[in-house]
């Protein structure tokens, strides 16, 4: 991507709205019609510009300073709209803004410190796993009883959160996630709770409410050290708690509706359970949990013959770009025997999540734990998807499994 002094050629315009119930419901045909459109198509309902071809989803996440995030990752910008809550220092800041809080966050979730919580999420995760075979029988909702159940257990004790009040982080993130669109009737539905469930969230992130052992404490260590203020630290661990959960669960849920439709991947898993971040990472690209960011363009700029002008939004196509058929072979497949390095399902560049080994570190964990005792998954229904402006959410999973001999 490079500046340019000549006029380039109009995208192609389209007037669909990725935003509408169909698309995010289904939203691989609109997908498949934008990368067809062009590397670059004007959406005219928001007057932005779209993305959806992997080349120019990854280079653009990866160009910071033509392309910011300080302005906002939503369709608001934070140049002339007021957030509805202080950004995010991670997501939604660019450098130097953003260099101290992801440098601290990057030691504290670093690999040695992830080892540590092998052992205990592992054990953990068996328990879980044996506890809903005796419980619920071979038919049950994986999605409330694994891919959610876990992460609500293993991640808030990490960070140091108590034991209640849990249930308020999804609908929290979900309210968060929501707010990157446009203001619909899904951001309206949560208008009655955004004061209640950021003032549980924020109070959640002060030191007197963590343990002295989790990532929240040590986030707070870091301020008193110098290494951030002690105004930012609150806001490191809200990220944590915003960007931490919702993503991993329906990462999780992604990764158990693959399995479930492609019996032969999970033969391949249980044969291999080293497999089983690779598959995490899949499912990740095949699923896409975040399907869309926003940037802003700092200066007048060329992406592929378009002219974004200073100031001008961009809508990059996450899941797009992770189904590219010009990035991958066979893209609507899951597929275990490929290598899904450089799927964009995580972000690109400065800001590509933080935390997205401890995902890998709780989906290795679970998938382990499910494929030792199960020697079949598949759906027992047709599952039920919950619908948010960013995010390919999951309502129910319904699965039926045959235990392993």
């Amino acid at each position: 991507m490079t500046e340019t002094a000549a006029v380039p050629a109009s995208a192609p315009i389209s007037d669909a709205d990725p935003f509408a119930a169909q698309h995010l419901a289904e939203p691989e045909p609109l997908q498949r019609h934008l990368r067809a459109a062009g590397p670059v198509v004007r959406l005219s309902r928001y007057d932005v510009h779209a993305l959806a071809r992997h080349r120019e989803v990854h280079a653009a996440l990866a160009d910071w300073q033509t392309f910011r995030s300080g302005a906002g990752v939503g369709l608001a910008d934070f140049r002339h709209e007021k957030p509805w809550r202080p950004p995010s220092l991670l997501l939604e800041s660019d450098p130097p803004h953003h260099d101290a809080p992801r440098r601290v966050l990057r030691e504290i979730l670093s690999p040695p410190a992830l080892r540590r919580l092998r052992e205990t999420w592992q054990t953990v995760a068996e328990e879980l796993v044996d506890a809903v075979l005796a419980e619920r029988g071979q038919e049950f909702d994986a999605f409330d009883a694994l891919a959610k159940a876990f992460p609500l257990r293993v991640f808030p004790d990490a960070v140091g959160l108590g034991p209640d009040g849990r249930e308020h982080l999804l609908p929290y993130g979900n309210m968060a996630f929501n707010a990157f669109g446009p203001r619909n009737d899904l951001v309206r539905a949560d208008a009655h709770r955004v004061a209640e469930l950021s003032a549980w969230v924020n109070a959640r992130c002060a030191r007197e409410a963590l343990s002295e052992d989790g990532f929240g404490a040590r986030i707070w260590a870091a301020a008193d050290r110098g290494d951030l203020t002690h105004e930012q630290a609150p806001l490191v661990v809200r990220s944590l708690l915003t960007a931490g959960v919702d993503t991993t669960v329906h990462g999780l849920a992604a990764a158990l509706y693959a399995f479930a439709t492609h019996p032969d991947e999970w033969r391949r898993l249980r044969e291999r359970p080293a497999l089983a971040r690779v598959a995490f990472d899949e499912a990740v690209r095949w699923q896409s949990p975040v399907q869309t960011f926003f940037r802003t363009a700092t200066t007048d700029v060329d992406i592929a013959g378009t002219r974004i002008p200073e100031g001008g939004k961009i809508l990059m196509f996450l899941g797009a770009a992770n189904r590219d058929p010009e990035r991958w072979t066979d893209p609507d497949r899951f597929d275990l025997t490929r290598d899904p390095s450089g799927h964009v399902g995580f972000g690109m560049g400065i800001h590509q999540c933080v935390g997205q080994h401890v995902a890998r570190l709780e989906a290795e964990t679970l998938l382990t734990a499910l494929a030792r005792r199960v020697r079949c998954l598949e759906l027992a229904g047709d599952p039920g998807r919950h619908l948010n402006n960013t995010l390919r959410s999951w309502a129910s999973l319904p699965v039926r499994v045959r235990l392993a001999d």
